[in-house]
């Protein structure tokens, strides 16, 4: 039943993309419509998680989320967090390597909403798309969604948190939101198979821009990130402490 029902979430997703897809491109002739169609597609994948393969989360800190677009800095397990977060907060977009942007309409349309797109080869080019794209998003009124560790990262492990976030924080005057998830130990990364159960997700208090150096900022947001991930871990599947 399991593969089953991931045979049906993978075919909703074929299917419901290449159907949006023209009315995606037509929106995108007015401001934000490209991003409004596409949440219209999230929701729909969203639905068939929960529904379809049983996998469902639970929100801890929803009173923490700002009222001001702000920069959403989160753990990155799966491919989960990337649709859910679109749920949980504000309209958003994320930062993401440009290669992305190549795939047949999956990547057209992360251009079409505006998906911050950098080069990670190039280090200097990188900072300065960052820039450049990050202020334009903020001023349409979107929030800024990034993984700092830059990549996905498996249950139980701590990749290298990166400065990008505080960076963009001080630069456009957007408060950090730190978020922990387990969401890898339901939908292992490059897995075909997500598994049913219950995602948790926390939210934390924004961190202001304003309150240290880029490195005291990016601190403060990786030692509460980590702290909070060894308080969810262990629930699911491929938790690291069920892992052979």
């Amino acid at each position: 039943m399991l593969l089953i029902r991931n045979l049906l979430y993978w075919l909703i997703l074929c299917v419901s993309l290449i159907i949006l897809f023209p009315f995606i491109l037509l929106a995108a002739l007015v401001p934000h419509g490209a991003h409004r169609m596409a949440q219209v597609w999230v929701r729909i994948l969203n639905w068939s998680l929960k529904h379809v393969i049983g996998l469902k989360y639970r929100l801890i800190g929803a009173e923490n989320i700002p009222a001001a677009p702000s920069i959403i800095c989160a753990k990155h397990q799966s491919g989960w967090e990337t649709l859910a977060l679109q749920e949980i907060f504000p309209p958003q977009v994320y930062v993401a390597k440009r290669e992305l942007f190549k795939i047949p309409f999956f990547g057209w349309g992360l251009k079409l909403i505006k998906t911050i797109g950098i080069d990670r080869s190039n280090r200097r080019e990188a900072n300065d798309q960052l820039a450049r794209q990050g202020l334009a998003r903020k001023n349409e009124g979107y929030w800024i969604a990034i993984f700092p560790e830059g990549t996905r990262i498996a249950p139980g492990q701590r990749g290298k948190y990166k400065l990008g976030g505080a960076r963009m924080a001080k630069l456009f005057e957007m408060d950090i939101v730190p978020v922990a998830l387990n969401s890898g130990e339901f939908w292992p990364k490059n897995s075909f198979l997500k598994y049913p159960g219950e995602i948790t997700v926390v939210v934390g208090k924004p961190i202001a821009y304003d309150s240290g150096s880029e490195a005291d900022i990016m601190g403060e947001c990786e030692q509460w990130i980590e702290a909070r991930q060894a308080e969810i871990s262990g629930q699911g599947p491929f938790a690291a402490t069920k892992a052979v």
